[in-house]
């Protein structure tokens, strides 16, 4: 075979190689160690020093990749809300919902960094000039609409006794605050049972609401 009859091996598409590849490694690094840095020290608190620190680079290469400590908070909060492990109530429907809702305390329970991440800048954000504000308040709009839905549907499947509207966002807004409520409580006594507390709590709810068991 001759030189010519060789087909040059490439690298495989869609495989990052070489700097640009090196760039997202970075990038991923600098979001994860930003957002222990900010969950344990909030917005304000937390610096850019002490995430360069972290890492072991200059804040200056911290601004090359983001430009500002406030569009770094902004990539920390876009990458915990899309994160592939979350999961994701409107994938169910009703009381398989209402159920997912409280079993994301199973992927919790490995993310301490996300979770005091989003209760510290939930706290923070009701300043409305806080960077995080928008961010935040439609984050608890959205999960507000998805868990409302849910207890519908699972009062039109007969899984659960009828609710006024009233009666649903109630529930809904109770519901929320009971599961940040508990992750408080697991980030100050981390021997605490998060899963089987969310998972009493949460056949509690269907017990008061009239829970059709199969």
């Amino acid at each position: 075979m001759s030189a010519t009859d060789v087909t040059p091996i490439t690298p495989a598409s869609g495989t990052p190689r070489g700097p640009y590849s090196n760039g997202i490694a970075r990038r991923r690094q600098i979001i994860e160690t930003a957002t222990k840095v900010f969950g344990q020290h909030g917005y304000h608190g937390g610096s850019l020093r002490q995430i360069a620190d972290e890492i072991g680079v200059s804040a200056s290469a911290l601004i090359r990749h983001f430009g500002t400590k406030a569009e770094l908070f902004t990539a920390v909060l876009d990458h915990s809300d899309s994160d592939k492990t979350k999961v994701s109530i409107t994938e169910n429907r009703g009381i398989a919902a209402l159920r997912s809702f409280a079993a994301v305390t199973h992927v919790n329970v490995h993310n301490r960094g996300l979770v005091q991440l989003l209760l510290s800048t939930a706290s923070e954000s009701t300043d409305p000039s806080h960077p995080a504000h928008e961010f935040i308040t439609t984050r608890y709009a959205h999960l507000l609409e998805d868990l409302s839905q849910a207890f519908r549907d699972a009062c039109e499947d007969g899984d659960l006794r009828p609710l006024t509207e009233a009666e649903i966002e109630h529930e809904a807004r109770g519901y929320i605050a009971m599961m940040d409520g508990l992750g408080l409580q697991w980030l100050i006594d981390p021997t605490m049972d998060l899963e089987a507390s969310a998972e009493h709590l949460y056949e509690g709810m269907l017990e008061r609401l009239g829970a059709r068991h199969e």
